[in-house]
């Protein structure tokens, strides 16, 4: 099976959903990135972790990504190099991709995805429904390519060892007034500490520690453990932290190697977003509170107690 994945990067490295994304192509076929600027620095990546060739459409000149790629994408695809599977990772970029490769191409998408399988020609897609409680498996129909999208995390990256991907210049066509559309203006956003997606440790708080102000032993802690901070939906809409805090359905995914959920119920929202990590420590003082029913280990207590002599512990090692 010929697979291409739709790659990104940051900070000249390639971002851990490219890296997911291309660990699991490499065990279903031959695979190939698809890369929207100069692959140069990250070929080395991209073929330590499966991608035997880059296809790139080089330097953008501050051009929306998503216009560029796709028509690149098409233009390869006419020009007889044509896969059987397009895997896009679950961000901003890859949903606009695969919506406008799906136009060009008149096939349709399957987004949100968290597993895949292939049996000869048949490619199926599991995606959780009704907030994760359900999962469906759908599998494509049509022709190929078939185009999938997948929520981070629902791989593990793990390098092959294999040579740097060949680069390949991708032919790009007249973009017309569509890609007049040029990115202005980036905001990155302030943090200290290993980001919220990519810890080995996050300590997550929510309505149960009360008032805002006591987040701040969520913080505290993260930092003793050197890992991140998260939250929950309910105390990101209410303004205790950031939106980029949120971990859950409609926040960022997680699966640190410990997960500690201070305050939290475990609302279906949230689980989904932390289910999968290797260890979950669970504080509450609900003993029939649902995020006991996935914890590794469950604290029935007040986490106004159990925190601060946790903090004093980890402060006089």
């Amino acid at each position: 099976m010929n697979i291409w994945v739709f790659a990104q990067a940051a900070n000249g490295a390639p971002t851990s959903g490219t890296l997911e994304l291309l660990t699991k192509a490499r065990s279903l076929g031959e695979v190939t990135a698809f890369f929207g600027g100069d692959a140069t620095e990250i070929s080395a990546a991209l073929g330590d972790h499966g991608a035997a060739k880059v296809y790139a459409t080089g330097d953008l000149a501050g051009n929306l990504p998503g216009i560029a790629v796709a028509s690149a994408m098409k233009a390869v695809i006419d020009g007889g190099d044509s896969p059987d599977l397009i895997m896009f990772p679950q961000t901003t970029e890859g949903r606009d991709v695969i919506a406008r490769l799906s136009v060009k191409l008149d096939r349709t998408v399957l987004t949100n995805n968290t597993a895949i399988t292939v049996e000869g020609d048949t490619v199926s897609c599991t995606t959780p429904v009704f907030g994760g409680a359900t999962l469906v498996t759908t599998a494509f129909t049509g022709p190929p390519p078939h185009l999938a999208a997948f929520r981070p995390k629902s791989f593990t990256a793990e390098p092959s060892g294999g040579a740097p991907a060949e680069i390949t210049a991708a032919p790009l066509p007249d973009l017309g007034a569509s890609g007049g559309a040029t990115i202005t203006a980036v905001h990155v956003e302030e943090r200290s500490g290993p980001k919220l997606d990519e810890a080995a440790i996050v300590v997550s708080g929510g309505r149960g520690l009360g008032e805002a102000a006591k987040y701040e032993m969520i913080e505290q802690l993260a930092k003793l453990l050197k890992g991140a901070a998260g939250a929950s939906r309910a105390i990101v809409d209410a303004g205790w932290v950031p939106y980029s805090y949120q971990v859950g359905q409609t926040g960022k995914v997680v699966k640190p190697n410990v997960y500690i959920a201070a305050g939290i119920s475990g609302a279906t929202q949230h689980m989904v977003g932390m289910k999968g990590s290797k260890n979950i420590i669970a504080i509450n003082k609900d003993k029939e509170a649902p995020i006991f029913g996935i914890a590794d280990l469950g604290i029935i207590g007040d986490v106004h107690k159990v925190l601060p002599k946790l903090i004093e512990a980890l402060q006089a090692r």
